[in-house]
């Protein structure tokens, strides 16, 4: 019999972004995915989405991108991914440049929901040029790429970059977009795992537990790593397991697969 066919893995980005509170451990954004989506719906998860084959354009763009020029390709793409996904679901600019007006953001901000998404990554490059902005490639530190067990049987297969930015001097207000996030949460990671543990993919659950180690924006960054991760699904006991590397700085490293949240 033959194996079934594996199919490729798509591109994605997403941003853990963070803000220190004056006591306790730091908030990080999570949004509340719509229920009707195809992907993870109802699911708790960091902003982020596919990465645009525009991107790689947007951040070899001199005047769009700073600090780019020595960032692989996918890399330098994912990093644009995660600012222009930001964007998009919650409003919140990461790029660099003039404050713009309440009206010429949400303008911005709807041309980027506006279209297929094969436009949106030129139409970000046109926004951030409109507003005299750039992004900063050293916004977004690396901590973690991530892909699903070669033996899921799922259909969308992501490969994920997760990058984490100290967002404590941004204090602009997040909303979601209504569309692909219909709630946004300011939330320690120890809350979001003690109240809302089955809203969550695998992939977030083991980076919460991760960060939840952390009393700080710039203590997670420092201890940032960038472990290419691939659960595997073993058999502990009879019962089937989804398993992560013991040494890769995760806390939480399985679970019975029965338990997971699946897409």
């Amino acid at each position: 019999m033959s194996q079934p066919t594996i199919p490729p893995t798509i591109p994605a980005a997403t941003v853990i972004l963070m803000r220190d509170q004056p006591q306790g451990p730091p908030l990080i954004l999570m949004a509340e995915r719509a229920q009707a989506l195809a992907f993870a719906g109802g699911a708790l998860v960091f902003p982020g989405g596919r990465v645009d084959t525009a991107d790689i354009t947007t951040a070899r763009t001199s005047g769009l991108a700073h600090g780019f020029e020595t960032l692989e390709d996918a890399d330098a793409a994912g990093r644009i991914t995660a600012a222009r996904e930001t964007l998009e679901e919650t409003g919140l600019l990461l790029s660099s440049g003039p404050a713009p007006a309440a009206h010429a953001l949400a303008h911005a901000r709807q041309a980027l929901a506006e279209g297929p998404d094969s436009a949106e990554a030129c139409t970000y490059a046109a926004l951030l040029a409109g507003l005299g902005h750039h992004v900063d490639a050293q916004v977004f530190t690396p901590f973690g790429i991530w892909e699903p067990p070669a033996a899921a049987p799922i259909k969308r297969r992501f490969h994920t970059r997760f990058y984490i930015a100290d967002a404590s001097a941004n204090q602009q207000s997040a909303t979601p977009d209504g569309h692909e996030a219909v709630a946004l949460h300011w939330l320690t990671a120890r809350q979001v795992l003690d109240r809302a543990a089955t809203e969550l993919v695998f992939p977030t659950r083991c980076m919460l537990a991760r960060l939840a180690q952390y009393q700080s924006a710039a203590a997670a960054i420092a201890d940032a790593s960038n472990h290419f991760i691939q659960p595997e699904i073993t058999t502990r006991d009879g019962t089937p397991w989804i398993t992560i590397p013991e040494n890769k700085g995760y806390p939480w490293t399985g679970e019975p697969l029965a338990s997971v949240r699946r897409e």
